[in-house]
């Protein structure tokens, strides 16, 4: 069988699936309608201030918009925000003090984040250099939460608990909205002071909730991930309770400031519509990878999640087994990418990970991953991960010419 026909019968076994993924795509798009209508959206709220950005009426409507559309308290939706990373930093920034714990519950954290606590390099400012500690419970030998250690886990110093969702670059399932819930419950009867916090990144609109709907204190995201809807063009946000919101927002610009500064740089309008087309895209980068999973399980290949596992957020891991494959597969996706198809992938430095990485992607805004995209580290057991897709069709085409690159398992 041939890449394309082995393509068409993945199309065909999945049909079910993505039938089910449209349904859900309906329900969350009706969440952002509502909160679209209950905050009056128009045109008026595309335009912006300058200088200082205070009383940006956009922005003020658009994290009430996106506040009631994740079910938290309060929202700070910023461009000023370089990245995920940045968000999630300063939340942690804003949150801890000297002498408090961080805890992470899902074992090692991705990698830009080690530099941020202080597991890996000196001299910058990490949370390790402003006196606050770092413990970790690492998973069980299948990939899984401990949560027989998570009982008793919470020290009287445990200010925060922090849940990656996405499984990152590590070879284990991401967490499900149930997983996020189960975690804060069991933290919040050892210590109800004990901020639970979400690193979000990969995962909106995934299910039909979101963390802070569902016992998260605190969540942060990128917004040239899953809600920017493949067209904002920088930023990320912060949301949960709103006194937890504002001291994040105090680390992005200063105490005193906090959300109430931040220009927006006319981009207000793309934050709306971003917003909107997020569901959407969601649902498609989905499709895909039930469709990458379903073909190269075929194929021989190790994949997490399963084929016909529900999606956990927007990333499709495969076991290749060696640097050759993966680089040959990210040639294959770059080949076929909208941006710098004549581009050859190849594996270089990235500021904040440890290992060398060889990334395809060909994406209309630089490093969003939204259009369907690969990457993978360099080092065992050299699994590559594949995101986004703005529509599934786009992963079928890019994906036949990566079969025909590294054909089957070995």
């Amino acid at each position: 069988m041939n890449s394309v026909e082995l393509v068409q019968q993945a199309e065909q076994a999945l049909l079910e699936i993505f039938s089910g993924i449209d349904a859900q795509v309906k329900q969350n798009l009706q969440r952002v309608l509502n909160a679209f209508r209950n905050h009056r959206v128009g045109t008026h709220h595309f335009a912006s201030v300058s200088g200082y950005g205070h009383s940006d009426l956009g922005r003020e409507v658009l994290d009430r918009v996106f506040a009631e559309v994740v079910g938290a308290e309060s929202a700070a939706v910023r461009v000023q925000f370089v990245s995920g990373t940045h968000a999630i930093a300063s939340c942690l920034y804003g949150v801890l003090r000297p002498g408090d714990e961080l805890l992470s519950v899902v074992g090692a954290p991705y990698d830009t984040l080690e530099e941020v606590i202080g597991t890996r390099e000196e001299g910058q400012g990490s949370l390790a250099e402003f006196g606050i500690t770092y413990r970790q419970l690492d998973l069980t030998p299948e990939g899984l939460i401990d949560w027989v250690a998570l009982e008793t886990a919470i020290r009287p110093e445990t200010r925060m608990v922090t849940i990656q969702r996405s499984c990152g670059y590590a070879w284990r399932p991401s967490l499900s909205i149930a997983d996020i819930e189960k975690i804060c419950a069991i933290v919040k009867r050892q210590n109800p002071n004990t901020v639970c916090f979400v690193d979000n990144c990969y995962g909106e609109f995934i299910e039909t909730q979101e963390p802070t709907m569902v016992g998260a204190d605190l969540m942060a995201g990128s917004l040239i991930k899953n809600p920017g809807g493949t067209i904002v063009t920088a930023g990320g946000y912060v949301a949960g309770r709103s006194d937890l919101v504002e001291m994040a927002c105090c680390r992005l610009t200063a105490p005193g400031v906090g959300s109430h500064g931040g220009a927006t740089f006319d981009q207000n309008r793309l934050l709306f519509q971003g917003l909107f087309l997020g569901p959407q895209m969601v649902g498609e980068a989905k499709k895909g990878n039930h469709l990458v999973a379903y073909v190269m399980d075929r194929l021989g290949y190790p994949v997490n999640p399963a084929p016909m596992d529900p999606r956990r957020d927007v990333i499709q891991a495969i076991k290749l087994g060696s640097p050759e494959k993966i680089i040959a597969f990210c040639k294959a996706i770059q080949a076929w990418s909208p941006i710098g198809s004549y581009l050859d992938p190849i594996p270089a430095e990235m500021p904040g990970y440890e290992s060398q990485l060889v990334m395809a992607g060909g994406t209309f805004i630089d490093g969003s991953t939204s259009e369907f995209s690969a990457d993978g580290p360099l080092r065992e057991p050299y699994v590559v991960f594949c995101q986004g897709g703005t529509h599934w069709t786009h992963v079928a085409i890019a994906l036949e010419a990566a079969v025909d690159a590294i054909g089957k398992a070995n």
